[in-house]
Order: structure tokens, then sequence, then C-alpha cells
């Protein structure tokens, strides 16, 4: 609660008799069509195939295809400088109803192979921002991301060139939104800055980006927990980030721009640097991955891009994270096309419940004012958990049970006067009015 107190208040107080209250006004969450997102890769992307599953895609798009051995030459967009034409690879996307985050990774260019870091920088930023930002040329993309992880450059030139970039996307087309790079609470390490750094550059930021993944154990096992384990630094950092938006920046998205699980059906090389490397379960990917969305989303995360799109089956940190594998979908894929589904018009609202211990139940609301409630409940890591339903006297309509296969998901079982239900790894979505 927030008082305003003015001046003379006293008087103020005699005459009116009472303290003028001014409430917080409660931030409306997204539409899970507007937050659930994907990490894809250029050409390697099929649109198409990766449509049910998201609204938006993040492209790792590198700019040493576009400027190539001389920084100091643009290329001749829509073309990249090796020939890759942006124009049909996002027109492609786009044509497909997907909305698209560019992820300028500029990481592996060194210092001394810049040209003139800020004239070439502000210059080929200003160009990719007239031409693909919003009522350019090719009008496909809505926000730029300067910088992936690009704990190789040094605090100081990685804002040279941020700051050059931004002023370049500013001047050429203010419409397009600017991103920061992976970012953390805490001091600047090998794949993230500190988020302090970017106190100086916030006239030029429109959204924060954290990556997290709920890693157990580092190398060699690689080993990694279920999103609610309080013990692996996973919800936590995403909260320390929040914070830190709220007391520095409370007018920026804040984006969980890389999240996810690796699966192999393969056994690790015994003589290689992997040969410890524990993978999840298809199922268990599946399952982690639909309640991360849910998460993010009661946290007041904006937007949330899963990472990956597809993968080859190696048994590899981060090589195997994929929701299909070898362009065929895991089990991931039709959970995370299922959630999409059935809450793409929804928002969350509310949690009922939100416990490790004795299960999570949050509320999603439409936009919809004459459609059905959605409940979403679950458990952290236990099957057969006895999870009260207090609805708020909302009648149960129906329900389903996460699908790993693809097709109809299975009734869940709850019928309208169940005052609880057996909860599970698996989520559940239940529909009440």
């Amino acid at each position: 609660m927030q008082v305003t107190f003015f001046p003379c208040f006293a008087l103020v107080l005699a005459a009116l008799g009472a303290i003028t209250e001014v409430a917080a006004q409660p931030v409306e969450r997204p539409l899970f069509r507007d937050f659930v997102g994907l990490c894809g890769h250029t050409v390697n992307f099929k649109p198409e195939l990766y449509a049910p599953v998201c609204r938006i895609v993040r492209d790792y798009h590198p700019v040493k295809w576009d400027l190539g051995a001389d920084t100091s030459v643009m290329p001749e967009w829509p073309f990249a400088k090796n020939r890759v034409s942006w124009e049909k690879v996002y027109g492609d996307w786009h044509k497909h109803g997907l909305r698209i985050s560019v992820c300028l990774q500029f990481d592996d260019i060194k210092r001394e192979d810049w040209k003139d870091i800020e004239r070439d920088a502000r210059a080929y930023a200003k160009g990719f921002a007239i031409n693909f930002g919003p009522g350019g040329k090719y009008p496909f993309v809505e926000w730029v991301e300067l910088g992936n992880e690009p704990g190789l450059l040094d605090d100081a030139t990685y804002l040279r060139i941020f700051q050059a970039m931004a002023e370049g996307i500013r001047e050429g087309n203010p419409q397009l939104k600017i991103a920061t790079c992976n970012t953390e609470a805490g001091g600047s390490d090998r794949y993230w800055k500190g988020a302090a750094i970017f106190e100086p550059q916030l006239p030029l930021i429109d959204v924060l980006r954290i990556h997290r993944y709920a890693i157990k154990d580092g190398w060699p096992t690689w080993r990694r927990s279920f999103p609610e384990d309080k013990t692996v630094p996973y919800l936590s950092h995403v909260q320390d980030m929040l914070d830190w938006r709220n007391a520095h920046a409370p007018k920026r998205e804040m984006w969980v721009s890389e999240f996810g699980w690796d699966c192999s059906t393969q056994k690790p090389d015994p003589k290689g640097d992997m040969a410890k490397f524990i993978t999840c379960s298809d199922d268990e990917q599946a399952m982690w991955i639909v309640r991360s969305y849910l998460l993010f989303a009661e946290m007041g995360i904006d937007k949330a891009f899963l990472y990956f799109f597809n993968d080859e089956d190696k048994p590899a940190f981060h090589a195997c994270s994929g929701i299909t594998r070898n362009y065929q979908p895991k089990p991931a894929y039709h959970a995370v096309a299922w959630m999409l589904k059935h809450l793409a018009d929804y928002r969350f609202t509310r949690a009922l419940q939100k416990s490790e211990q004795d299960g999570y139940l949050l509320e999603f609301t439409s936009e919809r004012a004459d459609a059905p409630l959605v409940f979403a409940a679950w458990h952290a890591s236990k099957n057969d958990v006895e999870l009260p339903l207090a609805l708020g006297g909302a009648t149960i309509l129906r329900s389903e049970r996460m699908p790993l296969i693809p097709g109809a998901a299975a009734d869940a079982g709850v019928k309208p006067g169940d005052t609880s239900l057996k909860a599970g790894t698996l989520p559940v979505l239940i529909w009440a009015k």
C-alpha cells in the first residue's frame, strides 16, 4: 500500500478526515500467444514444423555472415556477404505467422577485428533496422538483441558495441525494440553481463534478458533437475533479475530467452569429454518444459524462449535440447503444442497454491469474457498427491492431462463437484466456469 502525503498534511487530514490511499495497479500478464517463444537458427529452422509450438522465434543471427572480414563494408541488404537472403529466411517465418526477435551474435568478433567499432557497429545496426524493422523494406523483425553470451568481450568493449548499435537502431528505426545480451543480477562472467553495467544505457533498452538452466551438477555430468527444485539456481536467479528490473528499470520487459533440457537416446563416448554426461528422459524434458512456461508466467516474465528447436541426438551438453530429433517431434513437441493450443488466448491471473512440497494450482483467464477459466495443476516430483481444488465457486467443466504423443490429450478425470485431484508430475488443465 502506498500512502500519498501532501504539503501541510496535518491540515489536509483535519479537513478530509482521511488519508488518500493510492493502490498499486496490477500489471496485466501477457497472453500465451505473446509469451511462448522458441530459439531457432537461420536457414535450419522450419517454420511450418514449429508454428504449432510457438508464436515468437529467436534467431541466432551471425554478424560475421553479414560483415565478413571487413567490418567497414556494409552488406548489400537483404543479403549477408555469404549470400544468405534474410528477406527469404525471415519472410518465410513471418508468412507462417511467427513474430521474430533477432539476436545479433557479434560475440566471436574480436575487438581488433573491427576496423572502427563505433562507426561500423552503428552503421551495421542502422542498416539492419532500416531494412528489417517495422515499416522497413522487409518488415519482419520486431526485436533486436545486442549480443548473446558475449563473455569473451570485456565489459567496456561490449558496451562500446552495444551503445553504437543501439544508437544506430534508434536512428534507423525507432519502432524496433532493443534487448540486452544474457544478463544476471550479479557481476559479469563468461556467459553473461552483470545487469548493473546497463544502468547508464537504460534509455536505449526496451528488454532485459536472462538465460537459465536447472543444472544440478556441473562438469563432468552436467546433470539437470526439475524446474521447481530449490537446490538449483534456476527460478531463484530469474527472480533475482526480476527484482533488479523492478528496482532499476521497472518499465522494461524481462525475458527468459533460453531455458531447456538435454535428452538423448545415445550413450556418450566413454573416452570423450562427455563420458559421464547425464541427460533426462524424453518424458521428463516434456513435462519440465511445460511446467517452466507456467512458472515463468506466474513469476511475471514477459516472454520465454525454449532452447532448442532441433537436435541430432548427440549426447553432449546443449547438443540434444531440441523438441524435435532430426526434425521428428519428441514428446516435448506434443506437450508444448497442447499447452499453447489451449492457453494461446489466456494469461496468468493468480496462484491458488504454489509449493514444491504440496503442489501447484495456477489460474489463467481468457481475453474473452465469456470463456471459462483454466487451471493448471501438478506436483513437482511426486504422483498421486492430493491437491485441493478451491476454485472460488467455479464449476468444473472438463479436464485434460498433458500428452506425450500426438493426438488428443487424455481426460484427467476431474468432474463437477470434485474438491481435489490426484496431482502428479504431468500437468493437468481444468476448465471451469
